[in-house]
Formats: C-alpha cells, sequence, structure tokens
C-alpha cells in the first residue's frame, strides 16, 4: 500500500509536469519537425584541418530548426579530421545535391592550402546554391573562387590583414560578426558562425524561429549583425 508521503510526492511531479508541458508545447511547435524527404538539402563542405566549431556550431542550430537535410561531404568519400582532431565521416562531393545551401567553415592558414579542384567543386556548388553561408577564414576560402569580388563580406579579425592583401577585391567589413550580401552570409570566427546561422534563420523563417532554437540550445544570441566585440 502506497504511503500517504508516496503519493503526494506523485502528485507533486505530476503538477510539476503538467505546468512544463505547455512551455515544451510552445517549443515544439516552433521548432517543428519534418520528414527527411522534405527538408532542405545543406551541403557541408569539409577538408583535413577544418575547425571543429566553425561547421559544427552553424550545423548544430540549424538541425535543431527541423528544417534541413544536412550532409557531410568531402573532396573523396571517407574520413575527415578536423584540425581538433574530430573525426567525420563524408560522402564524396560529387554526390551532393546542386540545389542544396552551402556551408563552408574555415582554418587556421596551414589547412588553407587546398588544390585546385577543391576550389573548382565549391565555385560550381556556390553559383547553384539558393544559399552560401561561410564561418571564418571560410570566406577566405570562398573568396579564393571569385564569387566574392565586389561583394562585402567579413572573416575571423585575425585574418583580416591576410584577406586584405591575398583578395583586395573583396570589400571585407573590418567590424561585423557576420555579413549578409545577396545569397552570400560570410561570419567573422568561430562561434560567429552560430550567430549567423540564427541570424539567417530569423531572416528566413523569423526571430521567433531563431530564438527558440537558441533557448532549446541555452545560446545566448548575438541579433546584432554589425557588433564585433572582437573586432581589431
Amino acid at each position: 500500500m502506497l504511503s500517504r508521503r508516496t503519493l503526494l510526492q506523485g502528485a507533486a511531479a505530476g503538477l510539476a509536469a503538467a505546468a512544463h508541458a505547455p512551455v515544451f508545447a510552445a517549443e515544439n511547435s516552433v521548432l517543428q519537425k519534418t520528414d527527411a524527404t522534405e527538408k532542405t538539402p545543406l551541403n557541408v563542405i569539409l577538408f583535413e584541418g577544418f575547425e571543429t566549431i566553425d561547421a559544427m556550431g552553424p550545423v548544430e542550430m540549424l538541425a535543431y530548426a527541423g528544417i534541413y537535410d544536412i550532409r557531410f561531404y568531402g573532396l573523396t568519400a571517407g574520413i575527415v579530421k578536423s584540425a581538433q582532431g574530430v573525426p567525420v565521416s563524408v560522402e564524396s562531393v560529387e554526390k551532393t545535391n546542386p540545389e542544396g545551401l552551402l556551408l563552408l567553415p574555415g582554418a587556421a592558414p596551414q589547412w588553407l592550402k587546398l588544390p585546385p579542384e577543391f576550389f573548382a567543386y565549391v565555385k560550381r556548388l556556390a553559383e547553384r546554391a539558393p544559399w552560401v553561408l561561410t564561418v571564418c577564414t571560410g570566406s577566405v576560402l570562398l573568396g579564393r573562387t571569385g564569387l566574392l569580388d565586389g561583394r562585402r563580406a567579413t572573416t575571423n579579425k585575425n585574418a583580416v590583414p591576410m584577406a586584405l592583401k591575398t583578395l583586395p577585391a573583396v570589400q571585407w567589413q573590418k567590424r561585423a560578426r557576420w555579413c549578409v550580401d545577396g545569397k552570400f552570409y560570410t561570419s567573422s570566427g568561430l562561434t560567429a558562425g552560430m550567430d549567423m546561422a540564427l541570424g539567417f534563420l530569423s531572416d528566413r523563417f523569423g526571430s521567433e524561429k531563431a530564438d527558440a532554437v537558441a533557448q532549446y540550445t541555452e545560446y545566448v544570441r548575438s541579433a546584432d549583425p554589425t557588433k564585433a566585440p572582437f573586432a581589431k
């Protein structure tokens, strides 16, 4: 036979669950999940030495939106390791959906010396992609394709001197958390990619969607793309 104390504890737990139910219901109404067949393809291009958070930070935010079918690609199928040694299984870039969005992370300078065929594929995908998102020095990689010439873009603040010297045709923004020019979203270093991803969601689907993802992931979102606390 249940004791009075046990019954009271059970009742309290039930009331707590009931109190939280509307909150989770509200979150789920914003963070709607759809079948993979209905999701928009998002191609994440990886290479040896990419910065883990450059790729996985935005991926985390975009995945929680429940809108995108996110897949990882490399020049060849296999395992690609980040600069931090995180192994990621990738498909061959030849299998990307050419109509999908493109996400390109960055890396430290020593990892940016990639073969010509890498830039050829990035250019081809970026030209057809409805939206292109880069993080950190990913904008430098994209800039080498010529697609950012004459456009506003930003990059890791420590990489600005290199970007200005090697890609003078790009209108580099020194004070920007992220920058939007047409279909191109470029962000500053590392964690700025998460703010950019949330800003992208806000632009496409409204601030309620972006705020819900930030709340769900317990991330303090910076919603102002011009606020650049690390600018030099």
